[in-house]
């Protein structure tokens, strides 16, 4: 076996895909900044009603299984087209072209949108309970690379995409070690199926953020040479339902989409008091993963936080808007753009029985 050996079960990217990372991933963190300063929708009423006529388009693979499985998708009461999309490149690109209502992404999609004059907005947010013990990345270190600590990251070479939320997770491994990016050499890389673990294991970064079943995956292939994982001990797990702002600008379409908020939240307590079903019907049937993997999974991920203030989740936002502007050079804006909080409780009401539909 050569180090140049891709790992077994990674999804393999075609040559034209493989081209087109890096103008997906340029789109995302483009120099020029037509900055938004992002429509204020908080005066604008949400119909109490939705019009069943009204369609949304929904990038978000996982919601659609867990109403599928949980024998809610046939109470939604509007129509939905989905998508097979998620992610920050994916939903921009999308929503440039007009294509896309909401999708889900982490933190970041939003904040580079805002940097390059895509209206976006916020409209559900998602932490894991414990965050830290439950990290959803983990810094995979390459054979050989002598790293054992965060400090020894220090003339390393490090995986980075500025335009995921793992670019943002490199900034802050630095910050917390004491490092600056002039301290390391960070190797521009989309974050895509297998390229960063690949990437380790043929020695060309000593590390990079790798998550999910790649982090199992790696150190079963790569583990013998030398491969590892550290934890981080930072939070890394934002998750958010993210909307075009011209889509939640429209009366019937904003209506929809606090229904879908509704649904979105009772989908994610199935999912954590049915693990052994979301195994089977998400992770086996639809993602093509074993049951070993899937159950892996779902260890990782815990169980699932909705809160119902949105303040700290703001607050961390701006954390990260400051930090990425000062690394990367962009102009610092008030996260409070990002957040539709006309959003702010509907999952956690409808967590609480408030607003099931009939």
């Amino acid at each position: 076996m050569t180090s140049r050996t891709r790992m077994p079960g990674f999804r393999r990217l075609s040559v034209l895909a493989a081209l087109a990372l890096p103008l997906t991933l340029a789109s995302c963190v483009t120099p020029a900044q037509s900055t938004t300063g992002g429509r204020d929708l908080s005066r604008e009423r949400i119909p109490a009603a939705v019009d069943p006529g009204t369609t949304l388009t929904v990038g978000a693979p996982d919601l659609r299984v867990a109403l599928e499985l949980s024998g809610q998708a046939d109470r939604l009461p509007f129509k939905v087209k989905w998508a097979n999309i998620s992610g920050g490149p994916q939903c921009s690109e999308a929503f440039r072209a007009d294509a896309l209502d909401i999708c889900s992404a982490a933190d970041i999609p939003s904040i580079n949108a805002h940097w390059t004059g895509l209206d976006t907005k916020l409209v559900a947010v998602k932490f894991r309970t414990d965050p830290v013990a439950h990290p959803v990345y983990e810094l995979g270190t390459a054979p050989g690379s002598g790293i054992r600590t965060l400090a020894d990251l220090r003339g390393k070479k490090i995986a980075y995409s500025p335009g995921q939320a793992q670019g943002a997770l490199v900034l802050r491994i630095l910050a917390k070690a004491g490092l600056t990016q002039q301290d390391v050499e960070l190797v521009e890389l989309a974050s895509t199926g297998d390229v960063y673990p690949t990437a380790l294991g043929n020695r060309q970064v000593d590390a990079a953020p790798i998550a999910d079943v790649n982090i199992k995956r790696y150190l079963a292939h790569y583990g013998e040479e030398g491969g590892a994982t550290i934890r981080h001990g930072l939070r890394d797990d934002p998750a958010h339902l993210w909307a075009l702002t011209e889509s939640v600008a429209d009366a019937q379409k904003s209506a929809a989409v606090r229904e879908l908020v509704r649904f979105w939240a009772r989908a994610q307590t199935w999912i954590d008091q049915h693990p052994r079903e979301w195994v089977a019907g998400y992770y086996v049937k639809d993602q093509g993963l074993d049951r070993e993997d899937g159950a892996y999974l779902v260890r990782r991920v815990g169980h699932p936080d909705l809160p119902a203030d949105w303040t700290d989740a703001i607050r961390r936002q701006q954390q990260t808007i400051d930090l990425l502007a000062e690394e990367q050079n962009r102009e610092p804006f008030d996260a409070d753009q990002l957040f539709d909080r006309r959003y702010e409780a509907v999952a956690a009401q409808a967590l609480a029985g408030e607003g099931t539909p009939s």
